[in-house]
């Protein structure tokens, strides 16, 4: 019972953060590992959570899903299964105590991420991109293989990576972050279900709050005027969790 309140709690809190500004997983993954999920296994849980609201940022940015850059369309989405493939397997073969030691920093680098994100699209999307095309396809591909293995951050690190392609519209960039978010996390969880990694019980409820969460937070955030202010906050959850998973 009180594992369920902790993941409720959690879950909307989470849901909520991911649709106003992002940094859900800060709150979803030590959740799992705090009601005894072992970390590996929160990993997966986590991203079968935050799949929902990949594929409902998906669609709602459907009309804007277009590439207009040196990379087609077929090649993002196929370049967001490889690595979505490819992480999930990196993933899989991480001894648990490997896993667990990376945690902390994984936590830490998903932080910094999110907190020096905006800057960084910013500085990107002014200097200009324009990567030729097999660099950035190789681009896509690592930041692809990182949200397969751990999805913190990994909005902000799409964003930032299709500034270097050389893309400059924010929606047509947010359309195809929202796309291969989700792409990339379907396949890495059906890996992850595969190889038994899924906590269904603690997934049920957690995604179920996260949803719920998320509906809360679009509400929300038509009333919150202060962004800094909540990226600051979400920063400072951030690196709270980092340093509980280094003391620990």
């Amino acid at each position: 019972m009180e594992s369920n309140i902790v993941l409720v709690v959690a879950g909307l809190a989470a849901g909520a953060l991911n649709s106003v500004a992002g940094g859900g997983t800060f709150l979803s993954f030590p959740a799992l590992v705090w009601i005894g999920v072992p970390p590996i296994m929160a990993n997966a849980t986590a991203t079968l959570s935050a799949l929902p609201g990949y594929i409902g940022g998906a669609w709602g940015f459907r009309k804007d899903i277009r590439a207009s850059g040196p990379i087609s369309l077929a090649w993002t989405v196929a370049m967001a299964a490889l690595g979505g493939l490819l992480g999930a397997l990196l993933l899989l073969v991480t001894p648990k105590e490997t896993f667990s030691a990376l945690v902390p920093w994984l936590l830490l680098g998903a932080t910094l991420i999110f907190a020096a994100g905006p800057a960084l699209v910013r500085r990107v999307l002014r200097n200009g991109g324009g990567l030729p095309k097999l660099p950035a396809l190789l681009l896509l591909l690592a930041v692809s293989i990182y949200g397969g293995y751990f999805n913190g951050g990994l909005g902000i690190m799409l964003l930032a990576a299709f500034g270097f392609v050389g893309l400059t519209n924010l929606h047509e960039m947010n359309g195809l972050k929202s796309l291969m978010s989700a792409i990339l996390s379907a396949v890495s969880v059906a890996t992850y279900s595969i190889a038994g990694l899924i906590d269904w019980r603690s997934a049920l409820v957690l995604g179920a709050s996260c949803a719920f969460g998320g509906f809360i937070g679009a509400h929300l955030a038509r009333r919150i005027t202060n962004m800094l202010a909540l990226r600051i906050f979400i920063t400072l959850i951030g690196l709270g969790m980092a340093a509980a998973f280094f003391m620990a």
